[in-house]
């Protein structure tokens, strides 16, 4: 087929598609609410019940429990391999097993904005649209009341109103002046028309140019009068919505800082308690089986939806002028949550081998750090360094590790330093990739 076909093909499918849409305009005149709520809204609320068929769950603030009898079998088949080869061990065969997977919660965010970002759209070019239709007929009343100056009615000053052009008013002006060459009168053409421009502010106006035509009198001087107010209303809007821009600002600033907040204690805090293990000298450690990053994002979330209602609410007086806020908010607190909180993740079905690159069996002292930092490295199942892997480390009976989890560098190698509990025995520092792809344990002694 040739270009100029392909063209041709594309340009008559497009203007069947838009008769068929015009045909549905005129038979039904559908709301357009449809299809920027009713349409969103239904295909979110099956984007979510999809994904909960398919077995995605939400992800809670608890961490997922390793199983103790995983740990105390790994721990048997160790001490076996002491007694057998003096200290040395063998390291595990690696297991492949499935990726993490996305959580439901997440699909949730993804379906609520996907439902609320045309309707925002929708209504935010409704309200310029209208802002613009509002200053255009302070215009209309302008030249109105110039025409009535000299000497013409006011249906023959709409008439000839009519034959000149007002923009996105021109249409609705011929639409009433029409109307009044087939009979019907002043009030009731102007009337529909202010009711076809869905302003509250025309039609305020408009019932007091018609009272304004009845009263005789100096006509043109109130119809004047009345555009001027209403260009003083607009402006005064205008002036408002400048001022209170400035809340806008500060709304999206404090949920910067929120963030900020938030990242500082994943940092810095979470770490610190992580290592702390499951016990601590003040008592058992509780708070290391809490999944706080999986909180802060639904804290972030949470948090993005009704800000922007609230934002929406004091800028601009209603609350669904916010939900662009909110679509807004909540894009860019999951963007910087998927970067900075929530834990990277692994391509599915990737296997890995971790190996320690430092000596099998390290001797140290109770309650004291090793002196060197224990190495792993990170391969795939040929041998080859592989980085931007996360690695996470643990230690059991007791102890603390530091960093809790690291990523491997192009070398594909982690590093962590090690504290041993306060009793002597035999430790097993853990180094294994989310969830559980493979690992690999070192024998510490403490005396």
């Amino acid at each position: 087929m040739e270009p100029n076909d392909t063209r041709s093909l594309f340009s008559r499918k497009k203007e069947e598609f838009g008769e068929l849409a015009e045909q549905i305009r005129i038979l039904y005149n559908p709301p357009r609410e449809y299809f920027t709520v009713v349409l969103p809204v239904v295909i979110a609320i099956l984007i979510v019940l999809g994904a909960f068929l398919a077995g995605l769950t939400f992800q809670g603030t608890e961490k997922a429990q390793q199983g103790e009898s995983d740990k105390q079998k790994a721990l048997n088949e160790l001490m076996a391999q002491i007694n057998a080869q003096e200290g040395v061990t063998t390291p595990a065969p690696a297991t492949k097993k499935e990726g993490p997977k996305m959580g439901l919660d997440e699909i949730v965010v993804f379906a609520v904005i996907f439902a609320i970002t045309p309707y925002s759209i929708d209504i935010t070019l409704q309200k310029r649209t209208t802002r613009r239709k509002e200053e255009l007929y302070t215009e209309f009343l302008f030249k109105l009341s110039e025409f009535m100056r000299g000497g013409l009615d006011p249906i023959k000053s709409v008439k000839e109103l009519s034959k000149t052009d007002m923009g996105i008013l021109t249409q609705n002006i011929r639409n009433a002046a029409t109307s009044m060459v087939y009979g019907k009168s002043f009030e009731d053409s102007m009337k529909t028309m202010a009711k076809n421009l869905h302003s509250e502010l025309i039609v305020r106006y408009t019932n007091l140019v018609v009272q304004a035509s009845y009263s005789g009198g100096y006509v043109a001087d109130l119809i004047l009068k009345a555009s001027e107010d209403m260009r003083s209303i607009i402006g005064i809007e205008r002036e408002k919505e400048g001022n209170l821009s400035q809340y806008v600002i500060i709304f999206y600033f404090a949920q910067g800082i929120i963030f900020f907040i938030i990242f500082t204690l994943s940092t810095s805090l979470l770490p610190f308690i992580d290592q702390l293990g499951p016990s601590s000298p003040f008592g058992k450690n509780e708070l290391v089986n809490l999944n706080f990053a999986r909180g802060f994002f639904h804290l972030i979330m949470i948090n993005a939806f009704f800000g922007g209602l609230i934002i929406g609410k004091i800028a601009e007086g209603e609350a669904r002028h916010g939900l662009k806020h909110s679509a807004i908010l909540m894009t860019v607190g999951y963007i910087a949550c998927a970067i900075f909180i929530l834990p990277p993740a692994i391509p599915i079905g990737q296997a890995v081998k971790i190996v320690p690159v430092s000596n099998a069996t390290l001797d140290g002292f109770t309650s004291l750090p090793l002196k060197d930092p224990i190495a792993f490295m990170v391969t795939d199942m040929k041998g080859n360094p592989v980085n931007s892997t996360a690695v996470q480390f643990s230690i059991t009976p007791s102890g603390s590790v530091n960093p809790s989890s690291d990523i491997s560098d192009k070398e594909g190698i982690v590093k962590v330093k090690i504290t041993l509990g306060n009793a002597p025995g035999t430790y097993i520092v853990i180094a294994k990739s989310q969830e559980s792809i493979a690992n690999r344990v070192i024998i510490a002694k403490s005396e």
